[in-house]
């Protein structure tokens, strides 16, 4: 396997809590120290990374390398590369399983999710999908993979035991990210070129609630939804509007949109920090991220990081 240097190492063990976002045109990933909010270090990875997400007790991290077709597990620690594992061809998003063995990856050029043994590095299932993979999620309690299909437009629910779908559910236009809430008893979908999110019932997957968008002075083909992310107590969304170039933050209760805030250009995904006080928010665009204060729902800084950001997740010091 080819070798990556570390660009940048610091001479102590990390310390604080940091936010890694990819760098999609620099094959790099950003660690922000999530405290300072200063990029500390910057890892060499693989061709055109996106998705980004840490094993459950922080051990190692994922990061797919879409161009290289690989699934690269890394040392958070020291910044290497330890190995790669199979992930099929042109992969997009990808969920880690409660169990911490398990990935589930999209392959958009193939239809299918692929299942990764992580421990055995053995491809496991391929499950056919709609055309153009994207979205990943799975409920709390490990039982059900959703994998969402741009172009066929639909959210495919698939049985972890058997490895099959056991529905498939119609959604707006390209669907892009997808998680599992309240529980596990809600499934938000989010919408690019549809501009909407779309909460199903996961009991029998039929539609609770389809979250809107209108900002004034921005054209609607601009506001295109795509990652979200949840507080907690899961009383507060927020959703990254693309080139519409704001978040919005809906009452996830009511599903109302109550207010919307600024940000770089092309806004697309978002990590918090581990109180949940900060909101890390990728621009591609503008090749920085966003960090939005929570309490006040107000942009705080920008952090100027690799070309194109794309993932974020949240590395806690443990």
């Amino acid at each position: 396997m080819k070798s990556f240097a570390l660009l940048t190492l610091l001479a102590t063990p990390v310390a604080a809590d940091e936010i890694w976002v990819t760098n999609e045109r620099d094959n790099t990933n950003s660690a922000i120290d999530a405290d300072t909010l200063q990029v500390t270090r910057t890892i060499v990875v693989g061709e055109w990374p996106l998705g980004v997400t840490f094993a459950h007790d922080y051990s190692v991290v994922y990061v797919w390398a879409s161009a290289n077709n690989a699934m690269q597990v890394i040392d958070p620690d020291k910044g290497e590369i330890l190995h790669d594992l199979p992930s099929g061809e042109d992969p997009e998003q990808f969920i880690l399983h409660p169990d911490g063995k398990h990935l589930y990856i999209a392959n958009e050029d193939d239809a299918i999710t692929t299942v990764v043994d992580v421990e055995s590095r053995t491809v496991v299932a391929q499950i056919s999908v709609g055309i153009e993979p994207e979205g990943m999620a799975v409920s709390p309690d490990g039982k059900t993979v959703i994998t969402t299909s741009e172009t066929t437009n639909m959210a495919h629910w698939i049985d972890t035991k058997t490895q099959t779908i056991y529905a498939n559910t119609l959604v707006d236009s390209r669907p892009r990210d997808v998680d599992f809430v309240k529980n596990g008893a809600e499934l938000w979908v989010s919408a690019e070129i549809g501009e909407t999110v779309t909460v199903f019932n996961t009991a029998v997957q039929t539609e609770l609630a389809k979250i809107r968008f209108e900002i004034p002075g921005v054209l609607p083909e601009l506001i295109q939804p795509v990652g979200f992310a949840l507080t907690k107590d899961e009383t507060t969304a927020f959703v990254a509007l693309g080139p519409a170039n704001h978040v919005a933050v809906v009452n996830a209760e009511t599903y109302a949109v109550e207010r919307y805030i600024l940000t770089g250009h092309r806004v697309w995904h978002m990590a918090f920090n581990a109180d949940e006080t900060k909101l890390f928010a990728t621009n591609d665009v503008s090749s920085d991220v966003t960090v939005i204060n929570v309490a006040d729902e107000e942009a705080k800084t920008t952090i100027a990081v690799g070309r194109f950001p794309w993932g974020a997740a949240l590395r806690v010091t443990v």
